[in-house]
């Protein structure tokens, strides 16, 4: 009698490689200060929670990025590097990263701007899409 050990299903190389480079997508867009590649990484019911800031749909992020482009954020870059993915089943992906926002003629993310990350990667027929995403600083405050 042989037994066998059922084998983990995972995101295939193809899926991993596709939903790690969603943080490059937001890396791009917010370099180009474009709200519309940045919402368009979204579901069109997405989420995003940052200190806060709560957006629920794509149109709402879409909103929100463009006047954080024109204000706060004018000039600003930001980072994010993958340090973590986790399949949480068929289509459905847990990512974490860390980075943050460059501010102004800043050259690397202050201390105090450093975040981590967890993104609910969704895929859809149109490839993955993030379906929420939250931050929270790094660091403990002082």
């Amino acid at each position: 009698m042989s037994t066998s050990t059922p084998q983990k299903s995972g995101p295939s190389a193809d899926d991993q490689a596709a939903v790690a480079a969603l943080p490059a997508r937001i890396v791009a867009a917010w370099a180009a200060q474009d709200a519309d590649a940045f919402a368009d990484v979204f579901d069109e019911d997405g989420t995003m929670i940052l200190s806060g800031v709560f957006m629920s749909g794509r149109e709402a992020i879409r909103t929100f990025m463009g006047e954080s482009f024109a204000g706060p954020y004018k000039n600003s870059r930001v980072t994010g590097d993958p340090i973590g993915l986790r399949s949480l089943g068929a289509g459905l992906c847990l990512l974490f990263t860390e980075g943050g926002v460059i501010m102004g003629d800043d050259t690397t993310v202050r201390a105090e701007n450093t975040i981590r990350a967890s993104w609910l990667c969704r895929q859809t027929e149109s490839g993955w899409r993030l379906a929420a995403y939250q931050n929270t600083p790094r660091d403990a405050a002082k």
